[in-house]
């Protein structure tokens, strides 16, 4: 024989409820005297604590009018609370797989059953997927997500959604690049950004400038056609230490490159020096620059006269004339310098020179490049 469901008046329950407040006795002794779950006398004491003249009113004898005012109260509070709900973009969600997590993202806000009710589930449905262990989608995710922060943080922070889905496609992990910008929200990784880059050569000078033989042109169809050069600067509790680099254009490698704690000719000899004995370029070699002092200079030119390179500078206050070089700068900047506090210049050193050789050149995918890295670049072309 099936029990009944038993109920009491609201008498019974306000002394009841008294008998724990006002008394010595706990719920759990309460409980057991009267045969009444714990549960059900904590929500009575919680009702009657919250408002002691409305609580129980479901067991008084009421008039029509009075029960059919409590009727209406009922059914307008229930709207309310479907209004309400459906206001957090409920209607957009039509099968169980999505109402479900909706529903249980809600829970601390409205009652279950007015929610399935809403949405047309069963609560024994709901109720089911949660005793469900955890789906094959979400135990995916998991793994994706690990894939995800490990190439952000192999790129530094460098890499947003879309350089992360190519990266993921490159390692034959093909995913919506949605999907990854989800989880990516998700655990709160996003590229880093950085401030405008400030130039720092001179060009303040009587030195003799060349022409933009460039122009701009910064797609050469060869390797070691056209380079271009440039200086930056970076802070450390040491003072200043200055990065100057050559790019070569075909690829975007930093093919040259030195660092100093002074900002001299010498600083861009040196990298002009790398760049020529990893590349031995030919005869007729464009070299790019802004109009600093440092590359101007009698000593930088004879340089490139020495290799039989070409001398091009970028026109006056015209840092378009020299992007690629600029473009480098930032995300370096962005990936490394304005998220370090270098102590020692020996410190600064090692952390770039470790993002150039290590993972600009050899790791770092970029779009202009069909989202292959330098050094594939390089390679492709010598295998033709």
């Amino acid at each position: 024989m099936v029990s009944r469901r038993r109920r009491y008046t609201r008498e019974f329950k306000i002394e009841t409820v008294k008998l724990i407040t006002d008394g010595d006795n706990s719920v759990t002794q309460i409980a057991a005297d009267m045969e009444i779950h714990p549960n059900t006398l904590y929500k009575w004491i919680r009702l009657y604590s919250e408002k002691p003249q409305e609580a129980f009113p479901g067991s008084g004898h009421l008039n029509s009018e009075a029960e059919q005012i409590r009727q209406l109260k009922r059914e307008n509070e229930r709207l309310k609370m479907e209004r309400d709900i459906l206001k957090k973009n409920g209607h957009l969600f039509e099968r169980p797989e999505l109402i479900f997590p909706f529903i249980c993202h809600l829970q601390p806000e409205f009652p279950v059953s007015v929610m399935c009710s809403v949405f047309h589930v069963s609560r024994s449905g709901y109720y089911a997927w949660l005793r469900r262990p955890e789906s094959q989608r979400k135990e995916q995710d998991k793994a994706l997500s690990r894939m995800i922060k490990e190439i952000h943080q192999e790129s530094n922070g460098e890499y947003g959604s879309p350089k992360i889905h190519q990266e993921l496609r490159r390692r034959g992990k093909r995913h919506g690049r949605k999907r990854v910008a989800r989880l990516m929200r998700k655990d709160g990784l996003k590229a880093k950004t950085a401030p405008k880059f400030k130039a720092t050569t001179n060009s303040k000078h009587n030195l003799p400038v060349a022409a933009n033989l460039l122009d701009r042109d910064f797609s050469p169809a060869e390797p070691n056609r056209a380079w271009v050069a440039d200086i930056t600067y970076i802070w450390t509790n040491e003072g200043w230490l200055y990065l100057a680099v050559v790019i070569d254009l075909f690829s975007r490698a930093v093919v040259g490159w030195s660092m100093s704690e002074r900002m001299t000719r010498n600083l861009v000899m040196d990298a002009f020096t790398l760049a020529v004995q990893r590349r031995n370029p030919p005869r007729g070699l464009i070299h790019h620059s802004d109009r600093g002092s440092q590359y101007a200079s009698a000593d930088f030119q004879s340089l490139l006269v020495r290799y039989g390179a070409i001398c091009s500078m970028s026109r006056k206050a015209n840092c378009w004339d020299n992007a690629p070089a600029e473009s480098f700068f930032g995300l370096l900047k962005r990936a490394l310098v304005f998220h370090s506090d270098y102590q020692t210049r020996a410190q600064a050193r090692q952390s770039i020179f470790n993002y150039i050789e290590r993972f600009y050149n050899r790791k770092r995918i970029h779009s202009s490049l069909g989202y292959r890295t330098p050094y594939e670049v390089d390679q492709l072309k010598l295998a033709a």
